[in-house]
């Protein structure tokens, strides 16, 4: 551990294998969360807001940790190390799972150590030597095929900046060994060429003429990494729907086919939760005139079942998710279903269902075609793309025009009307020259949002 190592770990924040503690209490809850999981390091000095408080380092205070992952049942491995006033407590994933602390059986999900049901430690009984996808490291990953754009473009959208070697860094966000060697989840996100080490790691989409699978007049297959094949995945949606639009005076509004939001959401599911084992089959996006269906390959995993998704978290690929939900592409875990079902009931031209078979397959099926451009006002301004942008730029230290654009799925001439909007109003700032400078929030943007009324009038 260094300065440095020390410094992006606070800036990346807790997450499926980091944890910070001010304190001994209830520490054992984290360690076997850790050992149930994929291990994982626990920073004992360190708060909830990133900062470092500081503990007093001496063979007490190791002696209490090692006991108390001694009296785990099984008992937990750990090594331990010290920098800065700070324990670190290394504890390793557990070959004999599930492992037990004195408040009960733990698991980490993302950031949090969750309490074990029942159904979910006899899961993980039966699931005891089956490997993980999305941990295992591959030995034969050549270094010419890393991709040091999709990294810093990686670490500027999780708002870290880049203060060590990509190897420390791979390691720090889960993506690698301890030796820097990528595995699974590394290659996914920061190959230029990850179908070379898995060959069903692409997305295939096509538009149908009709509505069977006869005659394709567009496909396109995206074996980028996994970030821009969602990326892309929506730009094919795009080109291949139709999109109206909603006059507001002398302003247009574009009105999208399919909700896009809830595609997007869609996808991801899709390129995450995937049966990354199953080699034959790739993630289907398919266009045809009256639906769009979004497949990959994965049955459902118990408890999971139709009518409790969207109501609790159950990840096939938890290193894959967790980058995810560093860039803000997920939010809360195993609550992206119920999203899609919240924006497609707002779009109201959409019906969303789901079929599983050994499939998972997302369906978004057209109940009624896309109107002829409204001229009327509608009943309620529609705010959404404003407030996307404005908590977009809360979350970021420094946002450009180009990234709005580029995050937020808007053209040029949409996210340039909404900027000027909010500029008006006194919501943001533009700071520095125009080709290089950025938008902020102003000094008091809660007062701001909580007295100015977003309309599009």
């Amino acid at each position: 551990m260094n300065k440095k190592e020390l410094d992006f770990i606070l800036q990346e924040g807790e997450g499926l294998k980091l944890e910070f503690k001010e304190s001994l209490a209830d520490i054992d809850k984290h360690i076997v969360a850790l050992a149930n999981a994929e291990g994982g390091r626990i920073f004992l000095g360190v708060g909830d807001d990133n900062k470092v408080k500081g503990v007093k380092v001496d063979n007490k205070l190791k002696s209490q940790v090692q006991d108390i992952a001694n009296n785990c049942d099984p008992p937990v491995r750990i090594t331990l190390e010290e920098f800065n006033r700070i324990l670190i407590i290394n504890a390793e994933e557990g070959k004999n799972k599930p492992y037990k602390c004195s408040l009960g059986f733990y698991i980490r999900q993302g950031p949090n150590s969750q309490k074990m049901k029942t159904e979910d430690i006899r899961r993980m009984i039966f699931a005891q030597g089956n490997a993980k996808f999305d941990e295992i490291v591959n030995e034969s990953f050549d270094f010419k095929d890393f991709d040091d754009k999709a990294l810093n473009d990686y670490l500027e959208r999780a708002n870290i900046k880049r203060n060590m070697d990509k190897k420390s860094i791979l390691f720090s966000l889960g993506a690698s060994d301890h030796k820097g060697m990528p595995n699974n989840t590394g290659i996914l996100f920061f190959s230029k060429h990850p179908k070379k080490y898995l060959i069903n790691a692409y997305v295939t989409c096509a538009r149908y003429a009709g509505n069977e699978k006869v005659n394709v007049l567009d496909r396109a297959d995206i074996e980028s990494n996994i970030i821009v094949q969602v990326e892309e995945s929506i730009k094919f949606i795009r080109r291949n729907t139709r999109t109206g639009y909603h006059i507001r005076g002398i302003e247009r509004e574009d009105a999208p086919e399919y909700p896009i939001e809830a595609l997007r959401e869609a996808i991801i599911n899709a390129v995450m939760h995937r049966d990354y084992f199953e080699k034959g089959a790739c993630v289907q996006i398919d266009i045809f005139d009256d639906r769009i269906h979004i497949s990959n390959v994965g049955s459902l995993i118990p408890p999971l079942n139709k009518d409790n998704l969207g109501k609790i978290a159950v990840r096939r690929n938890p290193l894959i998710a967790d980058l995810f939900h560093r860039i803000r592409f997920v939010e809360k875990m195993g609550t992206g279903i119920q999203r899609i079902r919240d924006v497609c009931k707002k779009h109201g031209r959409v019906k969303f269902d789901i079929e599983t078979n050994g499939y998972f397959i997302a369906i978004f099926r057209l109940t009624e075609p896309l109107s002829e451009p409204v001229t009327e006002p509608l009943s309620e301004p529609v705010t959404e793309p404003i407030d996307r942008i404005v908590q977009l730029i809360s979350s970021r230290k420094r946002v450009n025009r180009k990234s709005i654009i580029k995050e937020l799925g808007l053209s040029r001439a949409t996210a340039t009307r909404y900027l000027s909007k909010l500029k008006k109003i006194g919501l943001i700032q533009f700071i520095g020259p125009d080709k290089t400078g950025y938008y902020c929030l102003t000094e008091k943007p809660k007062n701001n949002l909580k007295n100015k009324k977003l309309r599009l009038e």
